[in-house]
């Protein structure tokens, strides 16, 4: 016969005397006297026809249907503790769990997270990077922001806009640049992608298939565009991602010439059905992202 009225203080003395084996301790946890913990477990296990502790001499053991209870009571307990203390001011407090790449989270989304804050002040935002590989469902995460093309198997994608790349580099170096041929005179920072100073050699005008003599590879452009700031050498980034720097002189952009490879998507899991907190975060990104 399934018990569904059992009492909450009954399975409460139980927990806590599972885990401390003492009806005692138990009771001070809970600020109850030790007669008062005995009696409602003794009730608990009257309820359920079972017997749930063996009692010795210098405390308690638990028998295998204790065993087989405290696991699911600690769990749920838990689970109420924590949704209880997602509640603040007469508000529910949500969690937000967002991976972006590295880029986009430092020259974008971080300028801009103080306006969805001020709007949003009961969603406790998460947020980590990544080099653009990422796996969500491992990594718990409720949304992920990726630049490619738009096709992650299981995944829902939503466009958020195009950065293309163009040429980055500090005004030193920038003011020896007349003409695209001459950044074969220089060190040229590049991502895993070797294809991309290619692609921007013709769109500048020059041979496809013009050779790179010296250059760098890096899995990260915010560690490109450091080592651009350090003068190591000119980088292939997307000025969207460092207008900060641009509008600050730290770095410039020689040419007027760029070339897009792909565009930045808020994606989440197919299977992951989205929470109010979500679909605030994508309402909110989604405009900010129409703004430019």
């Amino acid at each position: 016969m399934l018990r569904s009225h059992l009492p909450l203080n009954a399975l409460r003395a139980f927990e806590a005397s599972a885990r401390h084996l003492s009806f005692t301790r138990a009771a001070i946890e809970l600020c109850v006297t030790q007669a008062a913990v005995s009696h409602q477990v003794k009730s608990l296990e009257v309820q359920l026809n079972v017997t749930l502790f063996k009692r010795l001499p210098r405390g308690l053991m638990l028998t295998r249907e204790g065993e087989t209870l405290l696991p699911v009571l600690r769990e749920s307990f838990d689970r109420i503790a924590h949704t209880l203390g997602q509640f603040e001011g007469g508000h529910y407090r949500e969690v937000l769990s967002v991976g972006a790449v590295g880029t986009f989270a430092v020259g974008w989304l971080l300028p801009r997270l103080a306006d969805f804050q001020h709007r949003y002040p009961f969603i406790d935002l998460r947020l980590s990077t990544h080099n653009n590989r990422v796996d969500v469902a491992a990594e718990g995460l409720d949304y992920a922001i990726r630049f490619g093309a738009g096709a992650w198997h299981g995944t829902d994608a939503c466009p958020l806009f195009e950065a293309p790349l163009t040429v980055l580099c500090v005004p030193s170096i920038a003011e020896q640049l007349h003409t695209p041929a001459e950044l074969l005179k220089h060190t040229v920072l590049r991502s895993y992608r070797a294809d991309e100073w290619n692609l921007w050699f013709q769109a500048a005008g020059l041979p496809a298939d013009t050779l790179v003599p010296r250059s760098i590879v890096f899995d990260s452009s915010l560690a490109m565009m450091e080592a651009a700031l350090q003068g190591v050498g000119v980088a292939l980034a997307p000025a969207l991602m460092f207008s900060r720097q641009l509008e600050s002189d730290a770095i410039r952009q020689p040419f007027n010439v760029g070339i897009s490879t792909g565009s930045y998507w808020l994606t989440r899991l197919q299977s992951r059905a989205e929470t109010s907190a979500m679909l605030a975060f994508k309402a909110w990104l989604t405009v900010m992202a129409a703004q430019g």
